[in-house]
């Protein structure tokens, strides 16, 4: 894993301002990938199975990390969550709104408990053939982080065709952009959580986006995603 608070955060920050959306390649190496897809099969760290089709998510099956999480999990958690705060903060000034993001984690996490968020929420994904996400935010309460973070962890063309990442901004007065990201094994994507701010004519205002999977037409995909809010 590279060391996250090594990573070019300026270049970071410059894209998740411009579309909400920044890439890391090589982020975890293939064994490190390996190993978590391993895991996919270990009950005793997950709290819950979900059936993306049960719920009209799509088609696939995700499992939640129970707590206390693995530890290369809580890692991520704890180490992205630091840097992006800050930008966090300066996104919730430019919008004025009355939030503002501590820089450890766990008192973060503290404040969701105290408002009955109590649930852990990093996640592992499954697709086979066939297999998509609807658009949708993983939002899970009142309290929640402006960011998330999501790491392939197969290798498309080996493992799986398909399954790239789609993202859908509502632009104010306009149609809805999409933008389609197709990662490599071990890359990792921050995007929003819920919207960025963009300046218009008449200010800042609030750019919402949406995520979802595209279809995987063979193989298998895995992903881990880094959601930082616990789950009311």
């Amino acid at each position: 894993m590279k060391p996250i608070p090594d990573l070019n955060w300026p270049d970071l920050y410059h894209l998740l301002n411009h579309s909400g959306i920044a890439r890391i390649p090589d982020f975890l190496t293939r064994e490190e990938c390996d190993e978590l897809i391993r895991s996919y099969s270990e009950a005793s760290h997950f709290r819950s199975t979900i059936s993306m089709e049960r719920y009209r998510f799509g088609k696939g099956e995700y499992k939640y990390y129970s707590y206390p999480l693995l530890p290369r999990i809580a890692r991520m958690r704890t180490d992205f969550f630091t840097p992006l705060a800050k930008l966090a903060n300066e996104w919730m000034n430019v919008l004025e709104i009355p939030v503002s993001y501590p820089e450890d984690h766990a008192v973060f996490i503290a404040q969701c408990h105290a408002a009955g968020q109590l649930r852990p929420t990093p996640l592992i994904l499954k697709y086979e053939a066939g297999g998509y996400n609807t658009l949708h935010q993983d939002l899970y309460g009142e309290i929640y982080f402006p960011f998330q973070v999501v790491i392939l962890l197969t290798e498309p063309g080996r493992d799986h065709e398909g399954g790239e990442l789609v993202f859908v901004e509502q632009l104010p007065r306009a149609q809805s952009k999409a933008t389609v990201i197709a990662p490599r094994q071990g890359d990792a994507v921050i995007f929003t959580t819920n919207f960025r701010p963009v300046k218009g004519t008449r200010g800042w205002y609030r750019s919402k986006m949406k995520h979802g999977v595209s279809t995987v037409t063979a193989g298998k995909r895995h992903a881990c995603g880094i959601i930082f809010h616990d789950a009311a």
